[in-house]
């Protein structure tokens, strides 16, 4: 018994060694040099542990197969686009090459013509979908990162229905874990599956039924397109307000979003988004029936451009299009992330444009709702304030979870996507470039809402805090590189 243990102990030895030893060599493949180190330290700390949190979390592809249905997707976007003719801009200088890195990236064309209203208030969002579903004649696409049926998504959701009887049809897409965390989601279930409602659920984790790949390789898109005419994106979900958590509703806690409604040619590329995805889940080719839809062309409409971003694409599409506008800004660069955990590039860029004159903000809610994810955030605002970026903090309990940042007075970006290393590598995003002084004013004065309401962080206060949150702080930075 006595040998037995002596050599159990032995193996254990050996294999810590072997774990850490193909660690050092295995991890820095393919892998951001932050990245890669998180995963060493976290390894070399509890090396078995470790490399089982490894396995389960440790690869960013989505799937052999839901890859190559991707791309496939891809490779049938950009033909469709190839031939379109290409809209021309002239300012500011660089905007051209922006709008190539767009297409280059995401196979999705620069286009004129559009009408963008934005929603700031959070019922009024849901009540002009609502109000657009009830009027649909053909077919309705909805796809959110987190949908149920309560008090306040009732009307759209019965509006759906009602669609279906009419003859349109309906598809929805909604996130697997996403909204399976919410309360009332296998009641929710039972009611899509009682209507003539297709839906599927995105990235599902059902090792059961043979469906598993990481877990927290999430779908995050919100897109809503009616009859190929009209459609709505930006970062609110298709929840009532406190996300129906009792915690949040004792707390007074409610979500500040920001929702764009898309007149024009800009919305075939956010169906054309909604195809890939659906056809990823369900092979299920779409592209014949949406090419039969040709949306208006507004005069002197806003020009646009549509960009997906996710683990199908291994150019991080979102993070080089907000780095490379960030510094081309001449003079202004405001920002609005719920989650604000940038890597390298994205804090240098947003560093620099401070440190070269360019007046920088950040509007972040004063408290989070997410306790690692905030802390890690709270890390990274002392080199934002040494470098001279104004942070402009919302009032709790509220969350502000606006996902928009504009540049100069020229171009404005608004999605589904953080600014953190979590949406940039881990989700399927979906952003939209805009352009024009028009447009920017608009922003301008949801920006200005925000800060009326706001209150500046400054550095001296800051660096009050305790030595214990300052831990904290850089403990939960550390977990965010895990990717």
């Amino acid at each position: 018994m006595d040998r037995l243990l002596v050599l159990l102990g032995a193996g254990l030895v050996l294999l810590d060694y072997v774990v850490k030893f193909l660690a050092i060599g295995v991890l820095p493949s393919n892998r951001k040099p932050s990245s890669a180190m998180a995963w060493l330290i976290l390894i070399l700390i509890v090396p078995l542990a470790g490399f089982l949190v490894f396995l389960v979390l440790g690869r960013t592809s989505p799937g052999r197969g839901r890859l190559a249905r991707q791309r496939e997707a891809d490779a049938a976007i950009r033909a469709a686009t190839e031939g379109l003719p290409a809209s021309t801009v002239s300012a500011p200088a660089y905007l051209p090459s922006m709008a190539t890195l767009n297409y280059n990236l995401g196979s999705l064309p620069l286009q004129g013509g559009n009408q963008v209203d934005l929603i700031p208030g959070y019922h009024d969002a849901i009540a002009a979908m609502t109000a657009e579903v009830a009027a649909a004649e053909t077919s309705v696409e909805v796809e959110y990162y987190i949908a149920a049926w309560d008090e306040v998504t009732a009307p759209f959701f019965e509006a759906l229905v009602e669609a279906t009887e009419r003859g349109a049809r309906v598809r929805l897409l909604v996130d697997h874990l996403g909204s399976r965390g919410i309360p009332g989601y296998a009641e929710f279930v039972k009611r899509l599956d009682a209507s003539r409602i297709q839906w599927r659920p995105m990235l599902p984790v059902r090792p059961l039924k043979g469906e598993f790949q990481r877990p927290d390789l999430r779908n995050h898109r919100k897109i809503l397109v009616v009859d190929g005419r009209v459609a709505f994106m930006g970062s609110q979900n298709l929840i009532e307000p406190g996300y129906n958590k009792p915690k949040n509703h004792a707390a007074g806690r409610k979500w500040v979003e920001l929702v764009a409604r898309v007149d024009g040619p800009a919305v075939s590329a956010l169906r054309a988004v909604f195809a890939k995805d659906w056809f990823t889940e369900t092979h299920e080719r779409l592209g014949e029936e949406f090419s039969a839809s040709t949306p208006r062309t507004h005069a002197a409409g806003v020009t646009a451009q549509v960009l997906p971003s996710g683990p199908g694409y291994v150019t991080e599409n979102n993070l080089r299009l907000f780095t490379a506008l960030i510094y081309s800004a001449q003079s202004r660069v405001s920002l609005t992330s719920p989650y604000f955990v940038p890597d390298e590039p994205l804090l240098y860029a947003v560093t620099t444009a401070a440190r070269r004159g360019v007046e920088v903000e950040l509007f972040v809610s004063e408290e989070g709702d997410q306790f690692m994810v905030y802390h890690a955030q709270c890390s990274y605002y002392e080199a934002l304030l040494e470098a001279g970026v104004r942070i402009h903090l919302y009032p709790a309990p509220a969350v502000l979870h606006s996902k928009h940042f504009s540049i100069d007075d020229d171009v404005a970006v608004i999605g589904s996507s953080n600014m953190d290393m979590r949406s940039f590598a881990l989700n399927h995003e979906v952003s939209m470039m805009l352009t024009g002084a028009d447009v920017v004013a608009r922003f301008r004065k949801v920006e200005d809402d925000y800060r009326a309401l706001s209150r500046e962080l400054t550095l001296e206060e800051w660096q009050q805090r305790s030595h214990w949150q300052r831990y904290l702080d850089n403990t939960m930075r550390l977990t965010a590189a895990l990717q």
